[in-house]
């Protein structure tokens, strides 16, 4: 197991649709496995396979926000069965350093998807659950919690995110 890098924005990987998991092989356990390791030392709650560079429909979920003896949820190749009611409420993501805003999601959720030795199952939750399921799902879409934003919140982000670039490239190289 292996902690990977994080992706950040504005890595085209994350604006990508992710393919569809196929096989779930001794590669993909070790990929999974990976993925874990890198939510927690994040730290996070969710973690999908493009946030480590991997256009996937994968990702995992701390399952302690549901059930704390079901600690990892595992989902590959998500649809949304069914969405309900409506909450704001403040979110981050791993792949946006140090942002959280607030973010409209359905209150409740299910999605169908495999488990990580591709069976089938379904999963139904709300509340801090109902977020991550959504926030990950988005991601597996290519679609970042910035989307979900408004424009003008949006850009103000983006402008942050290039002036740092901007000084990172004029910051001195230090020698090790």
């Amino acid at each position: 197991m292996a902690i990977r890098e994080i992706r950040h924005y504005p890595d085209s990987v994350l604006t990508q649709k992710g393919e569809e998991v196929t096989s779930f092989d001794a590669d993909l356990q070790r990929l999974i496995d990976d993925m874990v390791d890198t939510m927690y030392a994040a730290p996070g709650i969710g973690l999908a396979a493009h946030q480590i560079g991997l256009a996937l429909q994968l990702f995992v979920i701390d399952g302690a926000v549901k059930d704390p003896e079901h600690p990892i949820i595992v989902m590959a190749n998500p649809t949304i069965l069914s969405q309900e009611g409506e909450v704001i409420d403040e979110e981050g993501c791993l792949s946006l350093p140090q942002y959280v805003d607030h973010v409209k999601r359905a209150e409740k959720i299910a999605l169908a998807g495999r488990d990580r030795n591709g069976e089938p199952f379904t999963l139904e939750g709300e509340g801090l659950l109902a977020r991550a399921m959504q926030h990950e799902y988005d991601h597996v879409q290519g679609i970042l919690m910035l989307d979900r934003l408004s424009p003008l919140k949006r850009s103000l982000y983006v402008k942050r995110v290039k002036k740092l670039e901007k000084i990172r490239a004029h910051e001195p190289a230090v020698a090790g």
